[in-house]
């Protein structure tokens, strides 16, 4: 099998970030989200239907189209 040094290094960062939170996933995520609380710089999910689909779909029902769905294909 190929070594990949890359993976290897990510594999080991994993690890390591795992093994100080005692292996516990839950625990692990507990510690991201209070450093993120504490640094001001929250990671924010991106928000579902932000496709140039939606924004289509929103500009015809904001223009009175019927169908709006219509103008995504």
């Amino acid at each position: 099998m190929i070594r990949n040094p890359i993976l290897d290094e990510l594999y080991a960062a994993r690890a390591k970030l795992l093994a100080d939170a005692d292996g516990d996933v839950r625990k692990y995520l507990e510690g991201v989200r209070k450093r993120e609380l504490e640094s001001g710089h929250l990671l924010k999910p991106k928000p579902k239907g932000t496709t140039g689909c939606t924004r289509a779909a929103d500009e015809a029902i904001a223009d009175g189209e019927s169908s709006p769905a219509a103008r995504c294909f």
